[in-house]
């Protein structure tokens, strides 16, 4: 008997989109590992992540509905085409699923600064989580200049095996009695579609400014990143002076942190991507042809009638990956494995049959 998604999140079958997002809000919040100790909430937490995953996707809450859990999680073929062919598997960070959803992976500690009195933290609203314009609050700020440099600092902001990207007005007029807030760091997750071809987000940041005569006013304020091909998980960009604004202070600097979205697909390492195919152990033995999906949508086949596969097996697919961060005209491979699925029993018949005709 297979996972009930519906009765994880505690809604009816026909429940729209609105209410998948309410329920998955509520406990969400409620089983968070950071806030709910009791012994059972971090796999609860897992389980309503799951939940929400597969029921906010049309197709798959489609194929779920019609063929349940084990239909969705592969049974069939190793393609990735609807149906008994399709091969769905959580990617296993819960965490992940909630900053998708919220803005941040844990809302009850990511408060700003040490002595900050904004005491806000990153939001997203439900409507824009596939739009690019995203919202969070409690941010402080300064000025902006669009264009990106490239951070020479070795501290807090600089990724040394990856990219780190600047953008703002340079400190001018700085003086030894000014502080500045530490950085404000935000994980922006992003799509490997995305990361294939670049894209732009748009950000969108609520502030604190403070007048000088002590009065506090709110200021929104779009932010632009340029995310280009091939960026590995951890490059960050960052936009400086651009968090709340008080007297006497060096308004601190806002990072996005580019973060992988997990993908139903694919995993990601380095510019390769790693595809798993499931296949019966028949298929294994008696050979198959395996249709690998690609980022681009399109699919290669494999043919594999004249070989036998075993679970250690692994085919490349030169130029199929990511793009090299350097050298954006070159890319990765795609990995491709192979998941067996081995019977749990056999008939006695068949046995007999297969110890007189497989080699000693």
């Amino acid at each position: 008997m297979g996972k009930d998604y519906y009765k994880i999140l505690g809604i009816a079958r026909g429940a729209s989109d609105d209410e998948i997002k309410k329920a998955y809000r509520k406990l969400a919040l409620k089983y968070h590992p950071d806030k709910n100790k009791a012994a059972g909430a971090e796999e609860r937490f897992k389980e309503i992540a799951e939940a929400y995953e597969v029921l906010s996707d049309k197709k798959k809450r489609d194929i779920y509905d019609q063929l349940g859990e084990e239909g969705l999680k592969g049974a069939g073929g190793a393609g990735g085409g609807a149906g008994s062919n399709y091969h769905y598997t959580f990617h296993g960070d819960p965490r992940a699923t909630f900053a998708q959803f919220f803005g941040t992976s844990n809302p009850f500690d990511t408060f700003f600064g040490s002595g900050s009195s904004s005491g806000r933290f990153f939001t997203m609203d439900d409507e824009e989580m596939e739009d690019p314009f995203m919202n969070f609050g409690g941010v402080r700020g300064g000025p902006f200049r669009s264009a990106f440099g490239r951070r020479s600092s070795r501290g807090d902001n600089t990724v040394r095996e990856s990219h780190s990207f600047t953008t703002g007005s340079p400190h001018l007029g700085r003086t030894k009695t000014k502080a500045q807030d530490p950085p404000i760091e935000y994980d922006l997750y992003v799509a490997l579609e995305d990361i294939a071809k670049g894209c732009v987000k748009k950000m969108k940041i609520s502030r604190k400014v403070t007048g000088p005569d002590g009065s506090q006013r709110r200021e929104d304020k779009v932010l632009t990143i340029s995310i280009k091909p091939g960026w590995k998980a951890g490059t960050k960009i960052t936009f400086q002076n651009e968090g709340d604004q008080a007297p006497h202070k060096i308004p601190a600097d806002i990072v996005f942190i580019i973060r992988d979205k997990p993908h139903p697909v694919f995993h990601r390492e380095g510019s390769d991507i790693r595809y798993t195919a499931k296949l019966t152990l028949k298929q294994a033995l008696c050979g198959a042809t395996v249709e690998v999906p690609t980022l681009s949508g399109a699919k290669v086949p494999l043919n594999f009638d004249d070989a036998v596969i075993s679970p250690k097996t692994t085919k490349r697919l030169p130029g199929q990956g990511l793009p090299l961060p350097k050298d954006p005209s070159r890319k990765g491979d795609l990995v491709v494995t192979f998941d067996v699925d081995f019977p749990t029993s056999l008939p006695k018949a068949v046995k007999e049959f297969l110890r007189e005709k497989l080699p000693a």
